[in-house]
């Protein structure tokens, strides 16, 4: 009975509340923070990672923007309507009639563009500090899986506007698919829902980007932090491993207190580029007149440039798998230390001096011939008139399809032979090629197309004073 009697007790006392201590709320509220950042990093980590140079918080600054453009992208639903004959007066009425609605617009608009740039830097800072190695392989395939992410979701709700630029943007956009082999046509009706950009269309993009994409990233988000954790965290350079335990510090508040400052700091550049620039938004969208030039969203341009040189099917379909795959597949390969370790090289930038070397001469190549490339096909004759015989997907696409990969070759060998050693080398001198010019195919359609996409100077106007 008395056994009873003391279980009925302690029972009763677990489930009363006892009185509150002064200031326990506040340890408890501090208890659930520090929780939850030490579920993100361990409780201790390497002195040297505070280093803001190492990773730039590049990767935390893609968190901070992801969410912004969740709370900020929930705000806009509160107003926007995503139908055809609603969609842009919403719009107008979140600008003109909604306090701060305007505000709310632009920061959503801006953090999309931010987004896209920094997660973008931070794949090149892993990519040359060689920070998808060994235990970070799969890592890496999610990192790419995540910016694909990044770019689907500034696609689907580029259209929302629902005014003449989103509109021929995406219709543009969605054109291109028709030119994938076999299922190209299939897959743009899926993508528009019918024939053409319409109700169906802005509906699918709606879902897609307020639904489906953001789901699926915020589920690769928490995996891609639970792997670096489990990783060891960030990649320290060599110099930094001297024998033994490298030195450890707390992670509240030492590395906490650093991620909140470079999270103030962006919010507080994001802000002053929503002040002083407002998101885009021309008249409503007519399906009847197109613009002149009709261009793609500027993440597509690179691709939309290219489809001025070579055939659509190589320009929409093949290379850009190929390029796709290559970034799969590239911690797979097999890559040596330039000093001849078996282990390759992580956490230096460019691998070695001979590596940085070959990454400039790259870029220097590209520079040249990118360019030079672009000059030549506009105004010289295509090899279509070289061969009026064959085919265009011949003349179009594998001859100048075969010549770049010649070209690619050659300066593979020569890279090789004269400048770098190892193969890691080499292929950061192929990476650096491959991105250098791609952002010269983009900035040239951003920048240097006019009517009728022929080329033109922009700044020419500004100079001259007309």
């Amino acid at each position: 009975m008395a056994e009873a009697k003391t279980v009925f007790t302690r029972l009763r006392r677990s489930i009363s509340h006892p009185p509150v201590r002064p200031g326990t709320e506040k340890k408890r509220a501090w208890a659930a923070y520090e929780n939850l950042i030490l579920h993100i990093h361990p409780r201790k980590v390497p002195l040297a990672s505070l280093t803001f140079t190492l990773t730039w918080g590049l990767g935390g600054m893609c968190a901070v923007l992801f969410f912004l453009l969740a709370a900020s992208g929930m705000l806009l639903l509160f107003v926007y309507e995503p139908f055809p004959e609603k969609a842009y007066q919403s719009v107008l009425t979140l600008q003109n009639e909604v306090l701060f609605g305007q505000l709310v617009r632009n920061i959503h608009y801006w953090s999309a563009n931010f987004l896209i740039l920094a997660a973008f830097l931070h794949l090149l800072r892993v990519f040359y500090t060689g920070a998808f190695h060994s235990v970070r392989q799969f890592n890496w395939v999610i990192g790419v899986f995540l910016f694909t992410g990044i770019i689907l979701s500034n696609f689907t709700g580029y259209l929302l506007p629902w005014d003449q630029l989103s509109y021929w943007a995406v219709t543009i956009s969605t054109g291109m698919t028709e030119y994938i082999p076999l299922v190209g046509g299939w897959f743009q009706t899926t993508l528009q829902g019918s024939d053409d950009t319409g109700s169906h269309t802005l509906m699918i993009f709606f879902t897609l980007h307020t639904t489906v994409l953001p789901g699926a990233m915020v589920t690769l988000m928490a995996y891609h932090f639970w792997r670096i954790r489990k990783a060891g965290g960030v990649v320290l350079p060599p110099s930094h491993g001297q024998t033994g335990q490298p030195p450890m510090v707390d992670t509240l508040p030492n590395l906490a207190v650093r991620e909140a400052v470079t999270a103030l700091i962006l919010l507080a550049v994001l802000l002053i580029v929503s002040v002083a620039f407002n998101a885009p938004l021309g008249e409503m969208a007519n399906p009847g007149l197109s613009p002149n030039p009709a261009k793609a969203p500027w993440y597509f341009m690179g691709f939309q440039e290219l489809l001025l040189h070579v055939h659509p099917s190589f320009a929409v379909c093949f290379i850009p798998a190929a390029l796709f795959l290559l970034c799969l597949i590239l911690p797979y390969f097999r890559y040596d230390h330039p000093s001849g370790d078996h282990e390759p090289p992580s956490g230096i930038w460019f691998v070695s001096t001979r590596g940085k070397r070959a990454g400039i001469i790259a870029a220097i190549t590209a520079g040249l011939f990118v360019p030079a490339a672009i000059v030549i096909n506009e105004y010289a004759p295509g090899f279509s008139g070289w061969f009026p015989g064959l085919p265009p997907i011949v003349t179009d696409g594998i001859v100048p399809t075969g010549m770049a990969c010649a070209a690619i070759a050659v300066f593979y060998r020569l890279i090789k032979t004269r400048v770098a050693s190892v193969n890691t080398e080499t292929t950061l001198a192929l990476f650096t090629l491959a991105v250098v010019s791609f952002a010269l195919l983009t900035l040239t359609g951003v920048w240097f197309r006019g009517e009728g996409m022929g080329l033109v100077q922009p700044f020419w106007p500004l100079i001259s004073g007309d």
